[in-house]
């Protein structure tokens, strides 16, 4: 048994040297979200990129019903810390995209944009992720954002989500949408900023697209950009220039 971690071991090693460290087939990416509008997207880019796709949901069987067998499951919840890390077991990365709902307290942005990202960046961390991929929202600088008194201060947990990526130690890449639509995605190319002042719209499909581009490419590692769709340009990009030009992020404490 210990012949055959050491071999597996040393197979991973050699594999992240040949790639310098970028994805490659067959890599396990865990998605939290999975079952929601841009999650079922995540998951589609991914298997259609030839990645292992394990969702973390709460109903597996509901969730199959949406998903269907070609995928893993791990039954948890990112509000419950104690369920994250049998879930992360052998991933390789992990794409947060949850979001908070309106029905059920419990499950507000407190709870989910703040408190279960944090506990999922924590465990990410904890099991040595290359990657965690977290879809936040453009504004989530601006307090006096009208989504903010709509919705329970959102935007301001949504932030606080983001810090605690920031502050975990694990490599993770940011991108903050703009107004999601259920557009088909790859209509047209996207733009990517920094600074959270621009506005705009996107489909949820280019949102997949770029959060599943950012794990082949090391330049969106530790980067935090705003996301939205540039209608008229083509939707084929240079992405290792397009991350590569974005500034990294100031040091973690």
């Amino acid at each position: 048994m210990r012949k055959m971690a050491r071999m597996r071991a040393w197979v991973m090693a050699l594999a992240l040297l040949a790639g310098g460290g970028q994805a490659s087939a067959a890599d396990l990416v865990l998605v939290a979200g999975a079952t929601g509008g841009t999650g079922q997207q995540v998951v589609r880019e991914l298997i259609a990129a030839g990645y292992r796709v394990r969702a973390l949901v709460r109903d597996e069987a509901g969730a199959r019903a949406v998903l269907g067998d070609g995928v893993e499951y791990a039954t948890g919840d990112v509000r419950q810390r104690a369920t994250l890390d049998a879930a992360l077991k052998d991933a390789r990365f992990a794409i947060a995209a949850v979001g908070a709902t309106r029905k059920d307290p419990a499950n507000g942005p407190e709870f989910v944009d703040f408190q279960g990202i944090r506990n999922l960046a924590d465990a990410a961390a904890a099991a040595r992720l290359d990657q965690l991929v977290v879809v936040s929202s453009a504004g989530v600088t601006r307090e006096d954002h009208p989504l903010n008194r709509m919705f329970d201060n959102v935007l301001i947990w949504k932030g606080r989500g983001e810090d605690a990526v920031r502050a975990s130690g694990v490599a993770y890449t940011i991108v903050r949408p703009g107004g999601l639509t259920d557009k088909p995605g790859g209509q047209s190319g996207v733009r990517l900023e920094q600074g959270d002042k621009g506005t705009g719209f996107i489909p949820r499909g280019d949102v997949a697209r770029v959060c599943v581009l950012a794990l082949k490419f090391p330049a969106a590692r530790n980067r935090t950009f705003e996301l939205y769709s540039a209608p008229g340009s083509s939707p084929d990009m240079d992405w290792d220039a397009a991350f590569g030009r974005l500034a990294a992020d100031e040091a973690r404490p």
